[in-house]
């Protein structure tokens, strides 16, 4: 059976938040266990309940690990307030020289559209020119090779369609024939079939003899 998705929100059934919490917290427990037995890891774990119950893993001792990491967290927060004003100073002008870029590359594209020219020099209007040929150039060179890739692909089809009318004419041409034949055939064999009186001579003649 495929279990569905969790959606990670507050579970509104009492009945069903305590189930979930405490298969949720058993696994938490077990995966630290293992994270500290497998990779030899220092694991504090430290879990309360909606009731305010503590549950706690630790690999070693809790007190100790939380000790460790409140030195650890004064030694990484030591900086100097010159030092945070230094920083902050490198990230206002890193951030002034992107919004330069922004405003130099969209002034750039209004000019390859065609848009405020009247300040360019003659320079400028001159360079504008050679990339938007370059542009021209490269479009037109993309645009040949799309045409000769479709003008292969209905070459491709030609071809096929010339067999498969080869194929059909070799099977249903001798069909034809063999029944174009058989008619006369028919006809040869019908003619020798039938009986017919012939007379060759003058009129009178020909009554006398029918009289006899």
């Amino acid at each position: 059976m495929v279990r569905g998705k969790t959606q990670m929100k507050r579970i509104e059934n009492p009945t069903s938040r305590q189930v979930t919490f405490s298969k949720r917290r058993n696994g938490l427990m077990k995966k630290a266990f293992e994270l500290s037995i497998l990779c030899d890891v220092e694991v504090a774990l430290i879990v309360f309940s909606p009731r305010g119950r503590l549950y706690e893993f630790a690999s070693s001792s809790i007190l100790e690990t939380i000790e460790r990491y409140c030195s650890h967290s004064r030694n990484n927060n030591t900086s100097t307030p010159s030092e945070s004003v230094e920083n902050t100073q490198h990230l206002k002008e890193e951030a002034k020289n992107m919004m330069k870029k922004i405003d130099l590359l969209e002034t750039s594209k209004r000019k390859l559209l065609g848009e405020g020219l009247g300040s360019c020099s003659i320079d400028e209007l001159q360079k504008i020119e050679q990339q938007l040929d370059k542009s021209i150039a490269k479009i037109r060179a993309k645009k040949t090779q799309v045409y000769r890739e479709h003008i292969d692909q209905l070459k491709e089809k030609e071809k096929a369609i010339v067999a498969e009318n080869v194929r059909l004419s070799e099977k249903y041409g001798n069909y034809s024939s063999q029944q174009a034949r058989k008619p006369y055939a028919d006809y040869i064999s019908l003619s020798s079939d039938v009986e017919t009186e012939l007379f060759i001579g003058l009129p009178d003649t020909r009554t006398r003899n029918m009289s006899h």
